[in-house]
């Protein structure tokens, strides 16, 4: 996520604005019950059932046609999932990095021209956005960060990205991101990956990859899939 990410185990109860009439207008809640288990919802309950256990949102329209947020897997109706964490990011991840299907076709114009632009590989863009989404350009956190490659609003802005939740606009925000890291940290593709998750402040504190076990995995896997689209 460019630019820093907070641990959800710290997040008691998030409520999250999810648009303006256009795409922020739903309020979602992060409840985590006296067990450990986490909901997120907008689905107003008598009393707040358990949720599966993971921090996966399904977004889908009810019978009303009001658009509601669950982590309920909706029946009997069309949904999208909207992941509220960095897809690479999970220490205790059971993906295979070095198995997992590539996405090889998605975004490819966008992707090229971006990397052009800023003179980044694009196989690192195309690693970068897998980690960080899994090419699902509506991915929302919990802390705000949006689309392809997680761009938190103040740095989306800082950028000139008007829209992160458009493909195009956000691999052009993240790839200049990335770019600048890339530059700040001479060139070196850990560091870079690594500030990208963690913030470059972090590393430069710690003049290493910073020893927290989420940023650790996501440069490990990173790399990994830097390597795998690299020979494609």
């Amino acid at each position: 996520m460019a630019t820093g990410r907070t641990s959800l185990i710290s997040l008691i109860t998030t409520t999250l604005l999810l648009g303006s009439a256009a795409a922020w207008a739903d309020s979602i809640q992060r409840i985590v019950h006296d067990d450990g288990r986490v909901e997120f919802t907008n689905v107003k309950r008598d009393q707040p059932r358990a949720s599966t256990g993971n921090d996966t949102v399904y977004r889908y329209t009810d019978d009303h046609g009001v658009i509601a947020y669950s982590s309920d897997r909706p029946s009997g109706a069309e949904f999208e999932v909207i992941r509220f964490h960095c897809y690479a990011c999970d220490p205790n991840s059971k993906v295979d990095w070095r198995k997992t299907p590539l996405y090889t076709k998605p975004y490819r114009n966008e992707i090229r021209t971006a990397a052009r632009e800023f003179g980044v590989d694009p196989a690192l863009v195309r690693a970068v956005i897998h980690a960080e989404s899994a090419f699902n350009e509506k991915a929302l956190s919990p802390v705000g960060a949006q689309g392809l490659m997680q761009l938190m609003p103040g740095t989306a802005d800082e950028l000139g990205v008007k829209n992160a939740l458009i493909a195009a606009e956000n691999i052009r925000g993240g790839v200049n991101y990335l770019a600048r890291m890339l530059k700040r940290f001479d060139g070196d593709i850990k560091l870079a990956t690594a500030a990208y998750n963690a913030g470059p402040g972090a590393v430069t504190r710690y003049g290493t990859v910073p020893p927290y076990a989420e940023t650790k995995a996501y440069v490990e896997r990173v790399g990994i899939l830097h390597e795998r689209y690299a020979a494609r």
